[in-house]
């Protein structure tokens, strides 16, 4: 591998190019020879060194009282995790460029929320954005248009990592500058790394900021809290993870445990296989990472610049249109936990964890549960119950065309408390949603909802055959 990875540096003839090419390849190259160590003496974790957190390394959110003030804020910094692209709704490029509501995108929103609050409380809290190569294009073209506004908006690319064939782990790509499914950003853990490459740590302290918040891009409920910000710095904190409660659809995301000890970040990837469903299990572990993480930018610097930050490698394998089967290795930002000296988790309430990862999801967000203000998604009040309604689509509203094409506008879903719609289904104008409502279609059947259909505990099927539930 590190041949090959030397070979890869010989194509780049402009200096300061492949001066930055050899620092990414260097971590590459640190991570791929902890990854062949782990192979070899494994890398699950002993499970019976694990157990949920203990009370004081786990505070609940409604526990805390005090706000931070203008000086703290102003040593705030906002960070957003923009690498991915949406793929998995059929979006060629970033997803955060996605238009969510009222015409603003994810980078849209994130933008109004930091104009605010700096005019507001009169401080200078900058927006870092970290992209990748996937996806930065998309992102300038973004925000270029608030180049003079309230807000400095400063950027940053992660890293690129040669993908792996996964049958001769060598590099796919023959050159520095190979086509793009040849090469794959690292995962959100490789921020910290890129953090100081890019210069945009040094900066930040260079500023008097102390402190990091960071953030998903789709993630519409990860926005600055002031009373977690003052309760980071009263507590003396240099790591802080949000965490929330599972539901049914978290069950395989990341959980903080206690280890041996020590805060960690237990993902999937690292349970031994016959304790999966104990993983799984919300009596053994009743939360999971937001990956919303508040850090102290002085310990990050200290740990980076003495005893570095090795994060738990997470191996994926891909399958590529031409039929090769490649391995990417990545990094989650959450497991840098376990490296900083006085790191807690924080129990927060579901509204900060607003993902978009499918167009379920977009439904949700775009529709009457919710109003835009000052980039804040904000529930109605006029909605009975706080709680989101269940939304189940089928493949065919999977991509982004496909379920603009099948919904003329978004149903009103103040009222609604399931949904689900299988099959080729399309709705009209000006529908309105409560209850219960199954749509299903079977196939070579096609059902539209007419425009202004008021559907309350049906289930529709066939040739627009209404059965009240």
């Amino acid at each position: 591998m590190r041949s090959e990875i030397d070979k890869l540096l010989v194509t780049l003839s402009d200096p300061a190019a492949r001066k930055g090419f050899e620092m990414e390849m260097l971590s590459f190259k640190q991570m791929f020879s902890r990854y062949n160590s782990f192979k070899v003496q494994g890398a699950k974790l002993d499970w019976a060194e694990i157990s949920p957190p203990p009370a004081s390394q786990l505070v609940r959110y409604d526990s805390l009282s005090r706000q931070a003030d203008l000086t703290s804020l102003n040593k705030l910094a906002v960070l957003k995790v923009n690498g991915g692209l949406g793929t998995s709704m059929g979006i060629k490029g970033a997803k955060s460029a996605l238009e969510v509501k009222n015409g603003s995108t994810f980078l849209d929103l994130t933008v109004q929320q930091i104009q605010h609050l700096n005019t507001t409380m009169h401080i200078d809290v900058p927006l870092v954005i970290m992209t990748s190569f996937q996806t930065q294009a998309d992102t300038i073209r973004v925000i270029k248009k608030y180049v003079n506004d309230s807000v400095r908006l400063l950027t940053f690319n992660q890293s690129r990592y040669p993908r792996i064939f996964r049958d001769t782990m060598l590099p796919c790509p023959r050159t520095a500058e190979d086509e793009g499914r040849t090469w794959y950003p690292p995962g959100h853990g490789d921020l910290f790394m890129s953090l100081r490459r890019s210069g945009v740590l040094e900066q930040l302290l260079s500023e008097g900021k102390e402190y990091l918040f960071v953030s998903n891009s789709d993630n519409l409920g990860g926005v600055v809290d002031t009373a977690i910000l003052q309760h980071f710095i009263e507590s003396d904190l240099e790591f802080l993870m949000e965490v929330t409660n599972k539901t049914k659809g978290d069950l395989n995301g990341g959980t903080l445990v206690n280890y041996d000890g020590t805060l960690r970040l237990l993902e999937v990837g690292h349970v031994p296989f016959e304790h999966i469903e104990d993983f799984k299990s919300v009596f053994n572990f009743k939360i999971f990472n937001t990956n919303n993480l508040w850090i102290n930018l002085k310990a990050l610097k200290r740990i980076l610049d003495n005893e570095g930050l090795n994060l738990d490698i997470i191996e994926k394998t891909i399958n590529l249109d031409n039929g090769e089967v490649v391995i990417q290795l990545e990094t989650a930002a959450g497991s840098a936990i376990q490296h900083f000296k006085k790191a807690q988790g924080i129990v927060v309430p579901r509204r900060r964890f607003l993902p978009v990862k499918n167009c379920a999801d977009l439904l949700l967000v775009r529709s009457d549960i919710y109003r835009i203000e000052n980039g804040h998604l904000i529930p109605n009040d006029y909605r009975l119950f706080q709680t989101t309604p269940t939304i189940k689509l089928s493949d065919n509203f999977q991509s982004i065309d496909e379920f603009q094409s099948r919904f003329k506008t978004i149903p009103s879903i103040s009222e609604l408390d399931h949904l689900t719609v299988t099959g080729d289904v399309h709705f009209g104008r000006a529908c309105d949603l409560r209850g219960t409502v199954i749509v299903a279609a079977t196939e070579g059947q096609r059902i539209d909802i007419p425009d202004g259909s008021v559907l309350e505990d049906r289930l529709v099927a066939g040739n627009l055959n209404m059965i009240e539930l």
